[in-house]
């Protein structure tokens, strides 16, 4: 049950990361009102993150997961009801955020606590029910649901309303002393610079993963001139599924090889794939190279959450959550860059960031070797 609770919550957050790239095509907003409204999301997506962590070691995940998981179902129900109206829809995104940076801490912190010999494949199997639900959303919208992504958006809201009854009535461990928030401990976290080197690589792989998930559509529908079912299927045929595959192959890989050489090979394997898939104009090509982007992606976030709950046995909710507060950041940052400027343009802040993360992997090395 606590594992079902857990892959529910990331099978949610999927449809959550998924769900804004698929519905924003449809509400007539700019490219700069689009940016601002994802930045709104990634605010809630920071608040939640860097306050939940301490919650949890404080009072275990079921809270997080339950009042994540409520959110979540609000806000749902909100967004396709404030049609173009801005400022609700504003509003929805925020909680949207809350409700997905709670869960996503909670979830992962469960499942990093459950199997520690095997951390790395166990986040990596727990994540690719996050590429699960990033698959179904634009597949359903696209092929089931006429493109209807207000049909989506009610039929997403069924499904985290029945996560959520789930996770209300699963039995989860509580905090131990050992492992709990000790705020005498907090300078054992914050005080090792390799926690903000894991932040700082972890901000720029949420760049580039959310500026595709937010992005990419809009991008082959403007620029490539692609109709919207043909780019939502690259979305969930492309991205989705290479995020799902990967992380599924990923998981058996993790039992003899580093974690910090898996997610060098995908930082190197990222840099490559998203500068191609800019370069490329047929249907056809883009599905490849954006399903081997997704590929490349695959492994960093759970893989890094990973090194996160090796490198920080105690109080690790606390440092998971500022780890991904980071992450959450770099959506903040990147967002409104890529919706002020064209598209074609604006999306070379991937394959960039991508290179900056080989060389902090590369600077993670020693720090890493260190004793806490």
């Amino acid at each position: 049950m606590l594992i079902l609770a857990a892959i529910l919550g990331i099978l949610i957050y999927g449809i959550v990361a998924a769900t804004w790239g698929t519905f924003n095509p449809t509400l007539g907003f700019t490219n700069a009102q689009i940016g601002t409204l994802s930045m709104a999301q990634s605010i809630g997506l920071v608040v939640a993150s860097i306050s939940v962590g301490p919650l949890i070691d404080l009072k275990g995940k079921k809270i997080a997961l339950v009042g994540g998981l409520a959110m979540i179902s609000i806000s749902f129900w909100m967004l396709p009801a404030a049609g173009g109206n801005f400022t609700l829809v504003l509003l929805a995104l925020v909680l949207l955020g809350l409700g997905g940076g709670i869960v996503v801490t909670g979830a992962n912190t469960l499942v990093s606590d459950v199997s520690e010999s095997r951390r790395g494949s166990m986040l990596n199997i727990l994540n690719l029910f996050f590429g699960l639900g990033g698959f179904v959303t634009p597949f359903v919208t696209a092929n089931i649901l006429g493109g209807s992504a207000v049909r989506m958006c009610y039929l997403a809201a069924v499904l985290a309303t029945v996560a959520l009854l789930v996770n209300v009535i699963t039995p989860m461990p509580k905090p131990t002393g050992e492992r709990g928030f000790k705020a005498s401990e907090i300078g054992s976290v914050v005080g090792r610079p390799a926690l903000y080197m894991l932040a700082l690589f972890l901000f720029l792989y949420i760049a580039c993963e959310v500026g595709v998930w937010n992005w990419l559509a809009r991008y082959l529908i403007e620029v490539r001139k692609l109709d919207k079912t043909t780019a939502l299927n690259i979305l969930a045929l492309g991205f989705a599924l290479g995020l799902l595959v990967g992380r599924l192959a990923i998981s058996r890989v993790l039992i003899n090889v580093s974690a910090l050489s898996v997610t060098l090979g995908a930082s190197v394997a990222m840099a490559i794939t998203t500068f191609a898939m800019l370069q490329v104009t047929s249907p056809s090509a883009a599905w490849v190279v954006v399903f081997c982007a997704g590929m490349a992606m695959a492994p960093i976030f759970p893989t890094t959450l990973a090194l996160v709950g090796d490198a920080f046995p105690r109080m690790s909710a606390t440092a998971m959550g500022i780890v991904i507060t980071c992450g959450w950041l770099g959506l903040t940052f990147s967002s409104p860059i890529i919706g002020h400027f064209a598209l074609g343009t604006a999306l070379l802040l991937l394959p960039g960031f991508s290179v900056i993360m080989i060389l902090v992997n590369l600077a993670l090395r020693p720090l890493l070797r260190k004793p806490a």
